[in-house]
């Protein structure tokens, strides 16, 4: 049987391949085969990597096309029974690959499954990338177990259940080969963020699991091809949001649904501008343009979606729980999921 094969996708990020690639050779030589991706890097990794790695196996993109794209194109070229997606600024650790493989082998309707992410600059808490696992409220907002918005939370084992959730990081995600095949991989359309949660979304709606597996352990360094305050990570993250949610919703939620999301998302633009935050202000004016403006392709691709109720959906509102009734931790919202 073929290892499952560890891809590392790149761009410009010689830094972080110098610091984290050799825990990741170390840790993982054994039971993967290590592939780096780079999406067109102009800051020397590909010489890089020939130079201290020559025995990591470099697959180099032909252009730039973001997180899903990028990844798209270099695991065509790979055959195995499982990826791992890893970030290039995630430290590894001893024994990390195994428990969430194990996982996976044990049900074959377990389609990706995410390790516990901690901080690499807070080691005792969270990171905002995935934490012990992805949910979503009825709403579309994302959040962690572990982490909601910003407060991320200490971890001292209160999460350390395997569990199946809503979505697993694309910071680092084991995910079943055929799966991801079957279903034409990450939405080319994304570029980045969320490309992650309308994949497991796909998959759950076919009928896949998405677990975390906490007994594997990674640390986060995060935002390090783009960074957390940046007005184009804003524009991403509204506009995917909203791809999001009407290539996925059931007909009778769809509606009511993006009718608040336009409310809502109105209320953030404002609240970003109180804040002096101007470039994100337009951020998410763009984001809903943008939405507005590619509507035809958007409802084509909803057209080719396999749309079903699905599980793990908080019903409540996350943005109310937290910012009006300031709930600073998963372990204090109501149990009240789909």
């Amino acid at each position: 049987m073929k290892k499952p094969a560890l891809v590392i996708l790149n761009y410009n990020g010689v830094r972080y391949l110098e610091k984290f690639l050799p825990d990741v050779i170390t840790f993982s030589k054994d039971d993967a085969d290590i592939y780096v991706a780079d999406n067109c890097s102009t800051d020397g990794s590909i010489e890089m990597l020939s130079e201290r790695f020559p025995e990591v196996k470099v697959i180099v993109n032909e252009y730039n096309g973001g997180f899903a794209t990028g990844y798209n194109l270099a695991l065509k070229q790979i055959d195995a029974e499982y990826f791992i997606l890893l970030n290039s600024d995630i430290e590894v650790t001893k024994g990390w690959i195994p428990p969430v493989i194990n996982l996976m082998k044990s049900d074959p309707m377990i389609g990706a499954v995410q390790p516990k992410i901690r901080s690499y600059n807070r080691k005792t808490h969270f990171e905002y990338a995935g934490a012990s696992g992805g949910f979503i409220d009825r709403f579309g907002y994302p959040f962690c177990r572990g982490r909601l918005f910003l407060a991320l939370e200490e971890d001292t084992g209160q999460y350390d259940n395997t569990l199946e959730v809503f979505w697993a990081t694309g910071a680092c995600m084991f995910v079943k080969t055929e799966l991801f095949n079957n279903i034409g991989g990450f939405d080319d359309e994304f570029f980045a963020h969320m490309e992650e949660i309308d994949f497991c979304w796909r998959s759950k709606s076919i009928g896949y699991k998405i677990m975390v597996c906490p007994s594997s352990i990674v640390f986060h360094v995060g935002g390090g091809t783009l960074p957390v305050g940046s007005a184009w990570k804003t524009y991403l993250n509204f506009r995917n949001n909203l791809i999001l949610l009407y290539k996925n919703l059931p007909r009778k939620h769809l509606n009511r649904i993006l009718l608040s999301r336009l409310f809502l998302d109105g209320i953030a633009a404002f609240k970003f501008l109180a804040q002096g935050g101007f470039n994100d202000f337009i951020a998410v004016i763009r984001a809903h343009l943008y939405f507005y403006k590619h509507y035809s392709s958007i409802r084509e691709k909803r057209k080719n979606t396999i749309r079903k109720k699905v599980g793990n959906i908080y019903k409540g509102n996350i943005v109310v729980d937290h910012y009006l009734l300031r709930k600073m931790k998963f372990s204090s919202l109501k149990r009240d999921f789909t």
